[in-house]
């Protein structure tokens, strides 16, 4: 019975207390819990929208935030009595921690900042450039505490920059090319996300999808991504379709030469039609004239402006204007011309025409 009377003789201060951190770590906690959802309720009533986007980004850190506190506290009250040599190891982690969990309810908050502004309608180059920027200034101003928690010295690492940004900017020269590159696409905004982009100098062509700091990714129109370094659009002509004011209607139509007398009445009737159509914009310029005496074709031109500036859409408006004039063209007896060829025979020789 000697193990029992040792047992019961021990000093079981440290374990009570250990009880209680971790029981006010779990009241803490239920109390948290209680109060979150008491703010989800009220930030839900209220017309103001940015309360419910701190909250969605600090309700998860602030939990762990309470768990840290209670585990290193916790340990804190073991180490008194067990191993007081870790206990500045202890206090270090902890502070690290909670760097680390500030850190992460800023990076959500960012986070949540940038999907509101986009629903908003706000241009998303903007929104992810200041988002970007943002999340750099975070993580530098978190790495800084973080290497004088651990021991190493700021100051030296600063002194060392001076000569270490030259090597580095020679190593990463491109990259440096790239970055300022996309500040170039940020300031200028020759195009945003979402814009469909073309350059006449190389094969880029599509949907540009997200605008980054070493490369612009666009969805071509077969649905490949192509990676494009920035600083090519420095020294390339970019065309920005999604950026027109209208699409051109622009086509050279044929009629048969038998048709000549009618082609008046035919081209006055064409403009007649553009000039009351719908999706026609009647404040550009609208050219419908006689072009070309063509090898089997009297040629006429049409020239106009939609409305519209959607690619679908504007097919169908084409559509709908060429059966148009194909209708027209038919009402007046005419019809469309197609390569032909005639023969004209001078004379017939005396033996044929015996036969």
């Amino acid at each position: 019975m000697e193990w029992w009377k040792e047992l019961i003789g021990q000093n079981y201060d440290w374990f009570w207390q250990m009880c209680l951190a971790l029981g006010l770590t779990a009241l803490a906690g239920a109390v948290w819990r209680m109060i979150r959802k008491r703010l989800v309720r009220l930030v839900a009533s209220t017309n103001n929208h940015w309360d419910d986007v701190v909250l969605s980004a600090i309700a998860v850190p602030v939990n762990w935030m309470i768990i840290v506190v209670g585990l290193t506290w916790s340990a804190d009250i073991s180490a008194v009595y067990f191993g007081k040599e870790i206990q500045e190891s202890i206090s270090v982690t902890r502070q690290l921690a909670m760097v680390v969990l500030v850190a992460w309810a800023m990076w959500r908050l960012i986070n949540r900042v940038e999907e509101k502004q986009l629903e908003g309608g706000m241009d998303p180059t903007t929104v992810q450039l200041v988002g970007k920027l943002a999340k750099l200034a975070v993580t530098i101003l978190i790495i800084l505490p973080v290497f004088q928690l651990l021991g190493i010295s700021i100051s030296g690492i600063l002194a060392f920059g001076g000569m270490g940004g030259l090597i580095v900017g020679l190593a990463a020269k491109d990259l440096l090319a790239n970055f300022f590159g996309s500040m170039i696409i940020y300031l200028d905004k020759p195009f945003k996300v979402g814009d469909w982009v073309r350059s006449p100098d190389r094969s880029i062509e599509g949907t540009v999808e997200s605008i980054g700091f070493r490369v612009t990714r666009i969805r071509t129109f077969d649905k490949r991504p192509l990676y494009v370094p920035n600083s090519v659009f420095t020294s390339i002509s970019v065309e920005n379709p999604s950026r027109m004011l209208n699409r051109r209607i622009y086509e050279t139509i044929g009629v048969r030469y038998q048709d000549a007398r009618v082609v008046r009445e035919l081209m006055d009737k064409v403009q007649a039609m553009l000039r009351s159509h719908s999706e026609i914009d009647q404040e550009q310029t609208m050219i419908v004239n006689f072009n070309a005496f063509g090898a089997s074709s009297l040629d006429f031109f049409i020239y106009t402006f939609t409305r519209t500036t959607d690619w679908v859409k504007y097919h169908e408006i084409k559509q709908d204007v060429l059966l148009k004039i194909m209708d027209i063209i038919h009402e007046c007896g005419a019809d469309c011309a197609f390569p032909t060829r005639t023969l004209h025979i001078d004379s017939v020789p005396p033996a044929v025409t015996a036969k």
